[in-house]
Parts: structure tokens; C-alpha cells; sequence
């Protein structure tokens, strides 16, 4: 119930319940009206926008569920927060070097994502870091500052190489870390073919690992990166060749989302000592690159779990420069460029998976008999007895005889002893003794481990027009959480606890964790559906990641992306519209030709009115049909 009424929902504790105020950064809230709204520059910055509002706006435009939607301005705005915390923390601690970000391409390689980042980024110089001879074509052609970096990281071949060298002669800052032993060899002899001096850099393995899904990307046995020993060996290669005058950046990772600033403040002191010994061996050096891991705060907690961060943007700059400051200033060393390959925290919040929900399943409790018959099997009379014996004091022991007797009526059901009807009865008191149990359980002081996660099973699926597997492909692989709420109808109390299923046939197309404060929760506060009404969902902070690492799992292809700009009146426009992949397309990328489909399908068609199953008008209108679903979006069509 609401917080200033013991009788009335208000908008309040959507709020509070989904806690969208506190994950969402400034960027999304609740109106008056029950709807999410975007504020694109920030709240308290500029107008907001209804998500209702624009999904109106796509529905006229011809666009089905689902869409990718994304918000141009918060992009910019997370930029400019980036580089203006830098430039706060530089200034106010008297550092002497510039903060040159980049963004890593790999965290989002959808060309409009890296053109709105160079397009936004152009005034701060920001650059991109990439990881393949594909990734670094798209980077060359993007960029548009020549003070930018542009950072190759990754195995490279010869031709990666010469494609970097070429970059550089055009007038890049094109930087080639070296992650294993041997690619200085190769690096140095393309330079010396080219007649390019090249820039340098090396990627150390520290030994400070961070915690999270991405721990390995630190420590001694991290997969990629040089131990002292081999960065060592590298500067006397260099001293060898009298180019030792080409390195230039230490870099370093330690994960893609780093939740605890104590693991980010150690690895840069860690990073920092190595630089300073490097430019004591002689090394020109100028750029310390501290790669990725500024964490996003998903379940909005303000903590070191995995799914939040237990500091600031600003806090983050400030431990970074004051770290590097002491130890250079005390070292006498010149402060370097900082570089972060901050991508996640860059294009999380810009992006908006909207879907909506075609269908609701809930266990459904009917009315059981007063009497049971004689000749009904005695675990039927015991699952009657054991909801009627129901207390307070005798909940775990009820939820014990409930699974005991329904096993039992399961199994004389598969020996033929037991009528379906019998069994379905065993399965109504079965579940109402669980419902039963579930409403009472809150009432203890202590619940018992068993009757914790009674809820879930009670929870209602709720079927939403969407791919796990194409849209959110790190929920379902690594247990991502990201905030899932209604867009609309938020004035309304959600009275279903539910978990949600995607339409893909698979029973790991479904999400059951969902951000909490405390942790995770299992099931979601939803709405019940109206007859005739659309309702819609929204997974928030997508960008990263999530659109690139996809698959096709039962077809379903790409969504509908729209890219909308809001001006600081408060007007709108669609910026660009990306059509999803229509049934043809996502079959050219199974090797399916649509058009032998066609010719096979018009074949058999041919057949069928040869053998009288159909007439040749049949044939047209059932062809017409296939040729239709040919240009047919994948997802559910209303």
C-alpha cells in the first residue's frame, strides 16, 4: 500500500518498488500520470519525454513490438559527465596531463552507436579502441579527431599491422599494444618495410584481480597482457633497435564491471609503479591506459555486488588522478595522459528493449469438494486433510505432507491406479495448500529455507514478444540483471507476482532474477492484462553489449531499432528508424535462398492442384500468404 495512504497505490511506490530513481541515474522516472520518462540531458536538466508517448509515435510510424529504442541525448550526456569528472578531478588536484577516452568498439559495434560516439566525442578528443582488422576499418572511417587515440588491442596479423601503420601516416594516434611475447617481432618489421616509426604500447598482467564475472581478465594468469619479466624484455628489444623512443602507453584491465573502487584505486597504484619503472629504463612513455571496468549501478543498491558499483563517476575520476598523482609526484615523473576504455558505462543507459506482453499463465484455484468419494485414493483424502489441518504453527510440515501425498497420487497415476481426473483433483489441493502456505509464511519470524522460494513457483508467466537469446543474450549466459518494469500504468497497483518467457520454444528463454535492493528477487510486480489493451514492458540500460551478442535461436532475428533526439524545448524527432530482420533475411543468414524456398513451395503448391487437394485459386491465395510471411517481421504480429 502507499506510504501516505493506507488505501491508495499511488505513483510513489512504483518508484520505490522498481527503484527506477535509483538505478536509473537521472535519466528515467515516473510522471504523474504512471509513465516512464526519459529526461535526456539529465534530471533537473531539461524536459522529459513519455516512453508511452513514443511508442505511439513508432505504432503510426508502422513499427510492431519489439524495438530497440535509443536515446541519443543521454549517449552525450554520459560523455559529457565522463570527461567533465575528469576535468574537475585534473583541475582540482593539479594534474598536469589531459583524459583521452576511448571507447571500446566491441561493447557496441553498431556503425550508428561508434558515429554518435565520434560525432559526440569529437569536442573531447575521444577516441575508440578495437580489437580486429574489422573493428579497426570501422574505427578509421568513424573517427573524426586526430588528437583522438585509437587503440589496438587483440592478436594482429600482418595485415592488422599495416592497416594500423597506414593509420598512423594518415595522421592517427594509432597505438599497438602488444598482449603477447612475439608481436614485437612482427610489428617491427612491418614498421621497418613501411618506413613507419610506430607508437607502442603494452598491456601488463597485474596481479591484482577484481571480483565479478570478469576476474580473469586480471591477475598473473590473466589470458592476455606481459608479465614484468616480458615487459622487461621488450624495452631491451626496443633499446636494441634504438627505438625505444616508440613506447608510449602502459595498459592494463581488469574487467568489463568492477563494482568495488578499493580493486580499481589498488590495480592503478599497481599500474602506476610499472610506469614509473619504464620511464626510468628510458622509455619516452606520455599515456597510461587504464581500460575498462567503471561499473553500471543496474539494481540501483549503491553497493560491490556484481550488478552495482559502491561509488561515483566522480569518485572514480578523483581516486584515479589523485592515485597516479602521488606516486608520479613523488617519483618526479611526468604526469601522462589518462585513458579509460570506459564502454559499458558510455552506451548502458541509452538503449531501451520495449516489448509487450501477448499472454499471462497462473495457477488457476478452482473449488474443491466439500466430500471427497469413498472409493477417491486415501493420498486424495490426505491432501484434503492436510489443507484443512493448516496453522500457523505447522506450515513446514504441511508443505512436507502436500509434496509427499502429491508424489505419491503421481506415481500410482503412471501404474494405471489413478484416473487423470483423480490426478488433476491431487493437483488443485496441492496447490492450494502451497497458495495457502505462501499467505501465511509472511506472518512468521523466522521462514523455513523450504517455504523461501514458494512464491516462485506460485508466479504467474507472463509471455513476452521478445528474444532472451537475441536481446539479452547476457541474462540468460552469465545471469546479467537488468531493470525490467512497466512503462505505463504505473499509478495502478501490480498486483501478479510474475517471471517472464520470451516466445522462443525453450525453457531458457525466461527471466525469474530481477534487481533488488537487497539483492535478487525471483518474481516481478506486474499488472493484471485488459481485455483489448496493449501492455508493455521496458529492460532498461542495454547498450552495452546486448545488441552484438545475440543469436538466432529459433529464427528470430534482429529487432526494430528507432533512434530519437530530443530538443531543449521538450519536441522530438525519430532520428533514424532500422527496420528488424524480416523471416527473408534472417533465412540468407542460415544459408536459406528466400527465393528457391519460393520455388520449392510453389512446386508442392503445383502438385496439390494436380492431385485435387486444392484448386488453382487456393494456390494463389496460399502462395500469396507464404510470400507474405516471407517479408513478415520474426517477432509476434498483432
Amino acid at each position: 500500500m502507499a506510504k501516505n495512504s493506507p488505501l491508495r497505490w499511488d505513483v510513489d511506490d512504483s518508484r520505490e518498488l522498481y527503484n527506477i530513481r535509483n538505478w536509473g541515474a537521472g535519466y528515467f522516472d515516473v510522471s504523474p500520470q504512471g509513465e516512464v520518462i526519459i529526461y535526456p540531458f539529465g534530471q533537473g536538466k531539461g524536459p522529459s519525454l513519455s516512453i508511452p508517448e513514443v511508442i505511439r509515435g513508432m505504432r503510426e510510424r508502422g513499427y510492431d513490438m519489439p524495438v530497440l529504442l535509443r536515446v541519443e541525448n543521454i549517449l552525450d550526456s554520459q560523455l559529457n559527465l565522463l570527461h567533465d569528472s575528469f576535468r574537475k578531478a585534473i583541475k582540482g588536484l593539479g594534474y598536469k596531463g589531459k583524459y583521452r577516452g576511448v571507447f571500446p568498439i566491441k561493447v557496441n559495434q553498431q556503425q550508428q552507436v561508434v558515429e554518435n560516439i565520434a560525432e559526440f566525442g569529437e569536442r573531447y578528443h575521444h577516441g575508440l579502441e578495437v580489437g580486429s582488422k574489422a573493428e579497426l576499418i570501422a574505427a578509421i572511417s568513424q573517427l573524426r579527431s586526430a588528437e583522438a587515440c585509437l587503440i589496438c588491442n587483440g592478436y594482429k596479423d600482418e595485415e592488422f599491422i599495416d592497416l594500423g601503420l597506414h593509420a598512423l601516416r594518415m595522421g592517427f594516434n594509432c597505438f599497438f599494444v602488444m598482449e603477447m611475447p612475439g608481436e614485437l617481432d612482427v610489428i617491427l618489421e612491418r614498421a621497418r618495410t613501411l618506413g613507419v616509426r610506430p607508437l607502442l604500447g603494452v598491456r601488463a598482467k597485474l596481479s591484482m584481480k577484481a571480483g565479478g564475472h570478469w576476474t580473469d581478465s586480471g591477475g598473473d594468469r590473466s589470458t592476455f597482457g606481459l608479465t614484468a619479466a616480458q615487459i622487461v624484455d621488450v624495452v631491451d628489444a626496443l633499446r636494441e633497435h634504438a627505438m625505444l623512443d616508440c613506447l608510449r602507453l602502459l595498459h592494463y584491465h581488469l574487467g568489463s564491471q568492477v563494482s568495488n573502487i578499493r580493486a580499481i584505486r589498488t590495480a592503478v597504484m599497481e599500474a602506476t609503479r610499472i610506469y614509473v619503472g619504464l620511464v626510468q629504463e628510458g622509455a619516452d612513455m606520455g599515456y597510461l591506459d587504464l581500460g575498462g571496468g567503471l561499473a553500471v549501478d543496474y539494481d540501483g543498491s549503491h553497493t560491490n555486488f556484481a550488478s552495482s558499483r559502491n561509488y561515483s563517476i566522480d569518485e572514480y575520476c578523483t581516486d584515479v588522478v589523485e592515485t597516479i598523482v602521488n606516486i608520479l609526484d613523488e617519483a618526479e615523473i611526468a604526469h601522462p595522459h589518462i585513458i579509460t576504455e570506459s564502454g559499458r558505462a558510455t552506451v548502458a543507459y541509452y538503449s531501451v528493449l520495449l516489448f509487450n506482453i501477448l499472454d499471462v499463465s497462473r495457477i488457476e484455484l478452482t473449488a474443491l469438494p466439500e466430500k471427497l468419494p469413498e472409493e477417491a485414493p486415501e493420498p486424495l483424502h490426505n491432501l484434503q486433510e492436510a489443507l484443512r489441518g493448516l496453522s500457523l504453527r505447522n506450515l513446514q510440515e504441511g508443505y512436507n505432507d502436500a509434496v509427499y501425498y502429491r508424489d505419491e497420487i503421481r506415481q500410482l497415476f503412471l501404474t494405471g491406479q489413478v484416473s487423470l481426473r483423480e490426478r488433476t483433483l491431487a493437483e488443485r489441493y496441492f496447490w492450494a495448500i502451497v497458495r495457502r502456505i505462501a499467505q501465511e509464511k509472511t506472518k512468521l519470524k523466522h521462514i523455513p529455507k523450504d517455504l523461501l522460494e514458494i512464491d516462485h513457483s506460485l508466479a504467474d508467466i507472463y509471455y513476452g514478444n521478445f528474444s532472451v537469446f537475441q536481446s539479452l543474450p547476457d541474462s540468460w549466459a552469465i545471469d546479467q540483471l537488468f531493470p525490467i518494469m512497466p512503462v505505463h500504468r504505473l499509478e495502478e497497483e501490480p498486483t501478479c507476482q510474475a517471471i517472464l518467457s520470451d516466445i522462443t520454444c525453450d525453457s531458457d528463454g525466461r527471466i525469474d532474477k530481477f534487481i533488488d535492493p537487497q539483492g535478487v528477487k525471483h518474481t516481478l510486480a506486474l499488472h493484471p492484462l485488459k481485455d483489448g489493451e496493449e501492455y508493455y514492458l521496458g529492460v532498461f540500460l542495454v547498450g552495452a553489449y546486448q545488441e552484438t551478442l545475440g543469436d538466432f535461436h529459433n529464427l528470430l532475428g534482429d529487432t526494430n531499432v528507432v533512434s530519437i533526439s530530443v530538443e531543449e524545448d521538450g519536441s522530438y524527432h525519430f532520428v533514424r528508424e532500422l527496420r528488424g530482420d524480416s523471416v527473408a533475411d534472417i533465412l540468407t543468414y542460415v544459408e536459406y535462398d528466400p527465393r528457391r524456398i519460393l520455388e520449392d513451395l510453389r512446386e508442392r503448391a503445383e502438385k496439390a492442384v494436380r492431385s485435387g487437394k486444392i484448386s488453382p485459386s487456393e494456390r494463389y491465395r496460399i502462395m500469396s500468404a507464404f510470400e507474405d510471411g516471407l517479408r513478415g517481421y520474426t517477432y509476434f504480429e498483432r
